[in-house]
């Protein structure tokens, strides 16, 4: 990377794969948990976590603002974990972004539902209003046996609370949820609880992704000794059993990302039958499914 860019990037660096075509502008380096034993994305140890130098920041949004003011349209909040700074600091990168980028329409950020156990509805409202349109939170399961195996931190009421808040704000939510996590022996009550966790939130936007480990088990296996990885057929049941579980208004609803063998993308519950009924054939007919071959997954 050239010396004059304008953001310092400290690897490897993450976004969704929907903040493809935005400016990814770090304002903390890692995650302020990066104790959850399923996720490997800030355990290098150049990702210790920190809140960017604040004046840093502002710096590299002033320059992209000379070089790339016409271009910017997007701009995504990294690293990991964003929304732990606080309101005041969030609402001054906001007011530079508008200042120095005019040309954008969208800001987003990842989101951990402890971010906000000391954000108010009115502090989030602001944020919104201020220009931070979508949140992407990471709640992998509604369960909370689940939840504890993995370390996440966090209940399904904290995430409830989180999703609530944020919904009130007027800022789009971006669920994500992890198919296989509990293994064989919670994969039912996985299933059931994280539909129970959507349908009680409603979000606009609901993804999953099947739980892989390319570092290896060990450290997940550390507190979930017993976890037994669900295999194709069995992952595509727990997609049943979710879907049928789900009782929602309008949610966009996308199962494309290349850990997927089975591409689902519908709105729900309006095409909640047609979801359905792709996945009843990847169960009882996967030759007739188009599922993606093993050499095209990846994380």
């Amino acid at each position: 990377m050239k010396q004059d860019f304008p953001i310092r990037y400290v690897n490897p660096v993450f976004r969704p794969p929907s903040e493809a075509q935005s400016l990814i502008l770090p304002v903390t380096d890692g995650c302020s948990w990066n104790r959850c034993t399923y996720c490997e994305m800030y355990t290098a140890p150049q990702k210790k976590f920190r809140a960017r130098d604040e004046q840093e920041t502002l710096d590299s949004i002033r320059r992209c603002g000379e070089l790339y003011a016409s271009e910017v349209q997007r701009v995504f909040l990294g690293d990991g974990d964003a929304m732990v700074l606080s309101t005041r600091r969030l609402m001054d990168l906001l007011a530079a972004i508008k200042q120095h980028l005019p040309r954008v329409r969208r800001i987003s950020s990842y989101c951990l539902p402890r971010n906000l156990r000391n954000k108010t509805v009115q502090e989030l409202t602001e944020l919104r209003a201020a220009g931070l349109d979508l949140a992407y939170i990471g709640a992998e399961s509604g369960d909370d046996e689940v939840l504890q195996r993995v370390n996440k931190g966090e209940t399904f009421e904290s995430t409830c609370a989180a999703l609530d808040k944020l919904g009130a704000a007027g800022i789009t939510r971006s669920v994500m949820l992890l198919n296989g996590l509990g293994g064989r022996l919670l994969t039912g009550q996985h299933a059931r609880n994280s539909a129970r966790l959507a349908n009680a939130t409603q979000p606009e936007f609901l993804a999953t992704l099947v739980v892989s480990f390319p570092q290896g088990e060990q450290r997940f296996r550390q507190g979930f000794p017993e976890w037994e990885p669900l295999d194709q057929q069995e992952l595509f049941v727990e997609m049943e059993q979710f879907l049928q579980a789900l009782d929602l208004k309008r949610t966009v609803f996308r199962s494309d990302h290349a850990s997927n063998w089975l591409v689902l993308k519908g709105v729900l519950g309006a095409e909640k039958e047609r979801l359905l009924q792709q996945v009843r054939t990847a169960i009882g007919q996967p030759q007739a499914a188009r599922l993606r071959p093993d050499w095209q997954r990846g994380l």
